[in-house]
């Protein structure tokens, strides 16, 4: 059977190839075609009767659109629970914190934890946390015959004085506050001890008296003080009972806390003092005197009796204890921590930091800080004692004044390209700031431009806790290297500030005066004003800080720069504005100081490149100080060496005919505010001033002589010989430009733009008034050229030492007859003006005096 089939099949392979083969070959055939024409079809599909049924086809069908949207679904859903991507603008720098170094762990940060870190307020007290437990003083003063709470520092208080006179920056300060003939003396000291928990202990002493020839009797004949606590974090206050009498017990409230462990709170005095108190609890702290003040209102309505209710909610978060007591008085206010430990000894710690061993030590830290004042500014032989005052309340009040704040910064980003229109807001990620303020009353928040002239101080007196502040900006940069250049951060700082100036924006830049304090630093490393520890600090901050450093310079670099190589202009002027006289240039710190007319990407302004040249030069200095190698890319040293040739900021700066350098722009000087009829809504219309062009501009220099055409002369790229140098003295001393007896004027007399409002409702800023900064850079240059051999140093150093002296004397006469220093001082007679006090940067004043002047 086998060999039977074989054969068969070997026969029919043969018989097909036969033509003769007969009736089989035929059938055959036949079969092959049909079997042919199956397979022709079937290739089409047509022929094969499972797909022959519509609604088959249909569900297939369905079904494979269903697969595809179940797909995208999935997709879909995974990409929406990804963690959407930042905008760079809030998107942080990708390098090491500086704040994370070892130095500023430890000891250090321990030592530093609690302070006078509320600086908008005449007294607050809160630790360097996210949620701290606060501590602050209100009391109610008289003005224009009417009771005020005091708390919040405000001009419209009209305190005849407030201020540290005395602040070491981290244990102690002494600060008086005088209040329409009633004077408060409020004293704070920091005790870390065997016993006690993290950041140690502190304690305040207030004093109060009055001036029996200013103080009304009929507004009674004591005082009433409010000591509060509140915790940001929640954490409930323990009321120590309801009948508080501190001839029983000095205890008044206790709690604990994770940082601090238990703490207790101690009121003590020799006086005869009657206390009542109120607990609250509320998730906002920027308003605490509002619950103070709707409490005694109740009390007022309800007892006729101006004293709190001597009652709290549950689990209050905030408890404000009043303190009454007849003139003169004084009490102490101790906060212990630890007090859970077993070597707590509370007794004894409350006696160490109340009563007679407060007075010593307080004692003691006052002539300690006299001692390390002259130490370190040696003005005993430079100026007389009324100066030497006025120089440490400078110092103690911007040591005061310096803050802890944490929050987010809005930024506003645009959505188009037209800056002005469809812009989103975005917030900041979560930071902490450890700033000085510029002023406690309308400024208590970080400046980036007012920072670096603040360090020029604080490094001489506390280089580590310079350090510090300088890292903490430094670590606000974000991937561009940009850095918000002001800091309003929480809900305490928010508050102080209009809406409309909360949001920063991301193309503004700010003078990267920071540079300013680091040159400083780095040519102290070079000249050994440092001890050993201090040096190795100080390179490792520089190593680490480098990189954003770098990320700072190339921002500026590239988005500030202009049209011409080395040229640079601030962006964010508004080039659509109708009701500014000269559109402000707020980036610039010089606000509106008049720039070119019509803004454009052809603008130049000289200050800016200025500020780039001391960038460039202290990168440079600090790439050879840690002996980086220089990147073909990065060469800060040949950067330095363009930004200060004098033959190129000539060429775009400097005007001949006017021997005077000028930014350079699109302008015109026919431009004028008039009153107009402006629609403002439907059929309604409002007078208001309006700018009106007469002429068009034309790109030319800008002609307005005032601290801008200085800017060489303060970076000192003028060479000692050079004929430019003497125009530059004739602009300083010429009486009819911008020398008076006060200090040198921001802008000439001669100037179009001279003491003239810049809209409606901002009067001159920057025009004409003499400000303290600008003029300490300028007496650093003159001090500088005195000590440079050549044909005008003799000229240099007359107008330095009269200039100096001009300074000084109007500045001491001004706190003696004021009791402030101020933001600025006015042009004709020399009086104080604007916000004040005002330690930022007027407390330069202390580096005049002591002739410490900025190292380039």
């Amino acid at each position: 059977m086998t060999g039977s089939g074989r054969r068969t099949t070997r026969s029919r392979a043969r018989s097909s190839a036969d033509p003769d083969g007969g009736d089989d070959d035929a059938s055959l055939r036949e079969a092959k075609l049909k079997l042919k024409r199956r397979r022709e079809r079937s290739k089409y599909g047509s022929a094969i009767p499972l797909f022959n049924n519509p609604n088959l086809k249909v569900v297939l069908l369905i079904t494979v659109v269903a697969f595809f949207v179940i797909l995208f679904l999935i997709f879909h859903l995974v990409n929406s629970t990804a963690e959407p991507e930042l905008p760079r603008a809030v998107t942080p720098l990708p390098a090491p914190k500086i704040m994370d170094l070892p130095q500023f762990q430890g000891e250090h940060r321990e030592s530093l934890y609690w302070g006078t870190y509320r600086p908008h307020l005449y007294l607050g007290i809160r630790a360097r946390t996210s949620q701290s437990l606060m501590a602050g003083l209100m009391w109610i003063g008289v003005k224009d015959g009417r009771y005020h709470l005091r708390h919040v520092c405000k001009d419209e208080d009209d305190l005849g004085t407030y201020g540290w006179t005395k602040h070491d920056g981290r244990e102690f300060g002494h600060q008086l506050l005088a209040d329409h003939g009633m004077t408060l003396a409020t004293e704070f000291l920091k005790s870390k001890v065997g016993g006690s928990g993290y950041g140690g202990d502190w304690a305040v002493r207030i004093s109060v008296h009055i001036n029996k020839s200013e103080w009304n009797e009929e507004f009674g004949k004591g005082a009433q003080l409010f000591f509060y606590l509140a915790d940001e974090g929640g954490n409930v206050l323990d009321l120590s009972r309801e009948k508080l009498n501190i001839h029983e017990d000095s205890l008044l409230a206790s709690g604990s806390r994770l940082d601090i462990g238990n703490w207790q709170l101690h009121l003590k005095s020799t006086d005869d003092l009657e206390l009542h108190y109120s607990g609250f609890r509320t998730p906002h702290f920027h308003n605490l005197s509002d619950l103070v003040e709707e409490n005694l209102a109740s009390q007022i309505r309800n007892h006729a009796r101006l004293q709190l209710s001597d009652s709290s909610v549950d689990s209050p978060n905030v408890l404000v204890f009043q303190i009454i007591g007849g003139f003169p008085f004084t009490t102490d206010i101790a906060l212990l921590s630890g007090t859970d430990s077993e070597s707590s000894r509370v007794d004894e710690r409350v006696s160490q930091l109340t009563g007679t061993s407060l007075t010593s030590q307080l004692n003691d830290k006052k002539q300690a800080f006299d001692k390390k004042f002259e130490d370190v500014f040696s003005l005993a032989e430079k100026v007389d004692s009324e100066s030497i005052s006025v120089g440490k309340a400078a110092v103690g009040n911007l040591l005061g004044g310096i803050g802890y704040f944490y929050g987010q910064s809005v930024i506003a980003i645009p959505r188009t390209l037209d800056l002005k229109e469809h812009v989103k807001y975005v917030s900041y990620w979560p930071a902490e700031l450890y700033t000085a303020v510029p002023g406690r009353s309308s400024f208590p928040r970080g400046f980036l431009w007012d920072e670096g002239f603040h360090q020029l101080l604080i490094w001489r007196w506390d280089i580590h806790i310079s350090l510090d502040i300088i890292g903490h900006w430094l670590d606000l940069m974000n991937v561009d290297g940009w850095i918000p250049r002001e800091q309003i951060l929480g809900a305490e700082a928010r508050s102080r500030v209009p809406e409309e100036f909360v949001p920063q924006h991301p193309t503004n830049g700010n003078p990267p005066t920071l540079f300013l304090a680091l040159n400083d630093i780095v040519n102290g490393l070079k000249t050994n004003k440092f001890n050993a520890n201090d040096r190795s600090d100080i390179s490792l901050f520089l190593e680490r800080a480098f990189v954003r450093l770098e990320a700072w310079f190339q921002w500026f670099n590239t988005t500030q720069s202009g049209n011409q190589m080395g040229s640079y202009y601030w962006h964010g002027r508004d080039n659509k504005t109708i009701r500014e006289l000269n559109p402000k240039t707020l980036s610039s710190g010089l606000d509106d100081y008049p720039r070119a007319s019509h803004p454009s990407g052809d603008e130049r302004h000289l200050d800016l490149r200025c500020w780039m040249s001391l960038a460039a030069d202290c990168m440079h200095s600090i790439e050879e100080l840690l002996d980086k190698e220089t990147k073909p890319s990065k060469n800060y040293g040949s950067t330095a060496k363009l930004l200060s040739d004098l033959e190129l900021i000539n060429q775009m700066h400097f005007d001949v005919a006017y021997g005077a350098y000028f930014d350079f722009g699109n302008h015109t000087e026919k431009v004028q505010l008039k009153w107009k009829e402006v629609a403002v809504g439907h059929n309604q219309a409002a007078r208001e001033l309006v700018r009106e062009v007469f002429e068009r501009p034309k790109l030319r220099f800008v002609p307005h002589i005032g601290y801008v055409s200085l800017f060489p002369l303060m970076t000192r790229i003028i060479p000692s010989g050079s004929w430019i140098l003497e125009k530059q003295l004739e602009l300083i001393s010429n009486r009819s430009l911008l020398w008076t007896d006060y200090g040198l004027r921001s802008l000439a007399k001669t100037s179009s733009m001279y003491m003239k409002r810049n809209t409606e409702h901002d009067a001159p800023y920057w025009r004409g008034t003499i400000w303290i900064n600008m003029n300490y850079r300028i007496l650093s240059a003159l001090h500088h050229y005195s000590k440079e051999n050549g044909p005008y140093q003799d000229r240099a150093k007359a107008i330095y030492e009269e200039l100096r002296s001009n300074l000084i004397r109007n500045i001491v006469r001004n706190y003696r007859q004021s009791g402030y220093l101020w933001e600025q001082y006015d042009q004709v007679k020399g009086k104080g003006k604007g916000v004040h006090p005002f330690t930022g940067w007027t407390s330069l004043v202390t580096l005049i005096m002591a002739e410490a002047y900025e190292k380039i």
